[in-house]
């Protein structure tokens, strides 16, 4: 452990922990995937999210924070990140942005996931793919091939230049919202470091084992800028555009990376851009 403003390295048992928090918020996400469909509220996401953490013995992390009131978040459309779940009906075509966080044993694990209902505008699909993209593109940039990247600075240009090939292949120009990052996560759920989606003249802190970050790019299809709306929490594009959100939690350890919460650790995903991840002993 490190003191205030320095980064917390964890031990192999604390990231095993952090596995297991990862592991049920994988599973509370997937149930909360499962009940987006058109006709239901926000709030009964919230509630099968809330379900899923109980019965695992396991603490929301959102609940409470800085008195947030609801177990997940979820925005809709263009609210980019922090949506209250209320007694919205989701309707066919919406984007459903979903974050969700969860304790084990004082660790926390943080997700994120994005789901276009049908009948879905292609242009909000891709928006979503791109976003995943650029996500698994960040996490991938973080291996090297004997094992951790150099410094952190690689995540932002990987995910930027996702975005940006995708405009090449004929997508849209799309935005990479600045406001909001990712960030490092242990015994807290936010912690140093900043993770930044997109690229700046510094490098970065360098990678070490025992680092744990999540990888969250927020993309538009419209301008990056956001508002935050009366209830201190809901980010929304400034321009009305829609948003998506992805996000894992990923442990950065003695053999390389692994994704704390994708339930295979993010082999497949990793193995399609030449990754192999390295798991926890």
């Amino acid at each position: 452990m490190f003191g205030r403003d320095r980064v917390e390295l964890k031990t192999p048992e604390q990231v095993l922990l952090m596995r297991r928090a990862g592991l049920v918020v994988a599973d509370a996400l997937a149930a909360a995937r499962a009940a987006a469909v058109p006709g239901a509220t926000t709030a009964d996401l919230d509630a099968v999210a809330a379900r899923v953490i109980a019965d695992a013995g396991a603490q929301p992390s959102f609940l409470g924070y800085h008195d947030y009131p609801a177990t997940i978040c979820v925005s809709v459309n263009d609210e980019v990140v922090h949506g209250i779940p209320s007694a919205r009906v989701l309707r066919p075509g919406d984007v459903v942005s979903i974050d969700c966080g969860a304790i084990v044993e004082g660790w926390h694990g943080d997700s994120a996931l994005t789901v276009v209902l049908p009948e879905a505008d292609p242009a909000d699909v891709q928006l979503s793919a791109v976003t995943e993209r650029a996500m698994w593109d960040g996490i991938a940039a973080l291996a090297s091939g004997a094992g951790l990247a150099d410094r952190l600075g690689v995540v932002g240009e990987a995910v930027e230049q996702a975005v940006e090939a995708a405009a090449a292949d004929g997508g849209p120009q799309l935005g990479i919202v600045q406001d909001y990052v990712g960030h490092g996560i242990g015994s807290a759920m936010h912690q140093p470091p900043d993770v930044l989606n997109y690229r700046t003249r510094e490098r970065g802190i360098r990678l070490k084992p025992g680092m744990c970050l999540a990888i969250e790019p927020m993309i538009t299809r419209g301008d990056p800028a956001t508002d935050v709306l009366d209830d201190d929490w809901t980010v929304v594009t400034g321009d009305g555009s829609r948003a998506a959100h992805w996000e894992h939690s990923v442990a950065l350890h003695e053999g390389g990376i692994w994704v704390l919460t994708a339930v295979d650790g993010g082999a497949a995903e990793l193995a399609a851009r030449g990754v192999a991840v390295a798991p926890l002993a």
